[in-house]
Formats: C-alpha cells, structure tokens, sequence
C-alpha cells in the first residue's frame, strides 16, 4: 500500500507542476482536488472537471477574439483551430495507448486538460495589445 502512495503522490505532483512548466494556471478547486485524489477514478473526475472549466475558457476566448478581427482573420483562426483541434485529438489519443493501463487513461486527460489549457492562454494573449 505504501508503494501506491508514493506512486499516486509522485503523480499528483508531477501534474500539478507541469501547470507551472507551461504558464498554465488551473484553479484553486483543481488542486484542492488532486491533493485529495486516492484512486485513478478521484484523478481522472479531478481532471475533466478542470478540463470543462479550460475549455470553456478556450471557447470564450475564441468568441472574444473573433469579434476583434477582420473577416479575412477571423477564417483564418477558424481554420487554425480546426488544425489544433485534430492535432490535440490526435497528440492526447496517442496517449491513451489500450496497453498503458490506468496511467494511460490519466495521461490521456492530463493532455486534454494541458493541451487546452495552453490553447486559452493563447487566444487570450492574442487579444492583449
């Protein structure tokens, strides 16, 4: 049993931080909620709930930067968000190997969530001046 915890403790970590290896701010509830993870189920909830308030952020974003461009731009990023969005399907499915087990499915999630994460973070860049 110890075994496991060091495992889940070393993973709740490394997720945590790899918000900070990439700028990305997830929310107070986000960590609050991994901390208190205990199995693969606790994490991956943890995960997808943090995943629906960052892609709602994205998608805000998206609304608010396409009032502020061109129509030329604005088929442009439609366009640019199309390619990411099969990139990033593609890029978290690839981690979602059948033979990873468990930490395939995490791993998977945690790329969503990063993935998208990132993506709202530069939409919103884009808007600053």
């Amino acid at each position: 049993m110890k075994r496991l915890n060091i495992k889940r403790l070393l993973l709740v970590a490394t997720l945590l931080t790899s918000a900070c290896a990439y700028g990305n701010e997830y929310s107070k509830s986000y960590e609050a909620c991994m901390q208190q993870a205990v199995s693969t189920l606790d994490i991956v909830t943890c995960i997808s709930n943090e995943y629906e308030r960052q892609d709602q952020r994205l998608n805000d974003n998206y609304q608010q930067l396409r009032g502020h461009l061109s129509d030329e731009r604005r088929d442009q990023l439609l366009s640019v968000q199309r390619i990411w969005i099969t990139y990033k399907e593609a890029n978290c499915g690839f981690y979602a190997a059948p033979e990873g087990g468990t930490m395939a499915r995490i791993n998977a999630n945690s790329c969503l969530l990063s993935e998208t994460t990132r993506r709202a973070d530069e939409l919103e860049n884009l808007m600053q001046p």
